[in-house]
């Protein structure tokens, strides 16, 4: 099993719609992408100074289904649609679980 985490933080222009609908394209994503065998994310709480906004932990059964997410149409439309447009940073990990 692989995870692949991601950290984002949206910029200051970014509108509530505009983040809601990116989280909605994250929880859609499994529907459309076989190779996610396990998604949960959600928007930060805003406990502590410095966090990012939002976070994404994917599952897959190995790289082969990791890149198999990267390279699908579902994946690049999120970033392309949703992302790219109110995108402040990102941090991302893959490692083996």
């Amino acid at each position: 099993m692989m995870r692949h985490i991601v950290l984002l933080q949206w910029t200051e222009t970014a509108t509530d719609q505009q983040k809601r609908e990116a989280e909605t394209a994250f929880h859609n994503l499994p529907a459309r992408i076989p190779e996610i065998l396990d998604f949960f994310g959600g928007s930060d709480r805003g406990l502590t100074g410095g966090a990012h906004d939002f976070a994404a932990v994917f599952t897959f059964a190995d790289v082969e289904g990791w890149r198999a997410y990267q390279d699908h149409e579902a994946h690049k439309a999120l970033v392309a649609d949703h992302l790219k447009p109110i995108l402040a940073g990102r941090a991302v990990i893959q490692f083996d679980d």
